[in-house]
């Protein structure tokens, strides 16, 4: 396994495995942050998601819906990316930290829990579901 940092990213592919991308870990950044570049695309999230979202799949003890969707679209209650936005989570809103670019929560995340061995990740074409491990 990467390392996880700029040098050494990890290199994941979304739950379908359709498409590539790259995660590391910026703990210069403030708030501390996960990069993740698609293509051209950057975004970034906070890095204390990946505790965060472990701990709140351990509470549901199911599996779980993805449920991605772009920041400007309505999101599906009871997924990961609702969660991932939710004023009740532990950082009291969104995760994502580029304005414009903060949704796909339940798309980009959930690969990288399951690289490090903290859920497990169904690979199907489409509705894909997690779980604590």
């Amino acid at each position: 396994m990467s390392a996880g940092t700029k040098d050494d990213p990890w290199r994941l592919t979304t739950a379908p495995g359709t498409s590539e991308y790259t995660m590391y870990r910026d703990d210069e950044a403030d708030p501390p942050a996960l990069v993740c570049q698609v293509g051209t695309t950057k975004l970034s999230y906070r890095a204390s998601a990946i505790d965060d979202l472990a701990a709140w799949l351990r509470e549901q003890g199911d599996w779980v819906p993805l449920g991605a969707a772009d920041e400007n679209k309505p999101v599906i209650a009871g997924t990961i990316e609702a969660w991932g936005r939710d004023p009740v989570n532990p950082v009291g809103g969104w995760y994502g930290l580029r304005k414009g670019y903060r949704g796909r929560f339940g798309m980009y995340l959930p690969p990288l829990l399951e690289e490090l061995g903290l859920i497990e990740l169904t690979h199907d074409a489409r509705n894909n579901r997690a779980r604590a491990k």
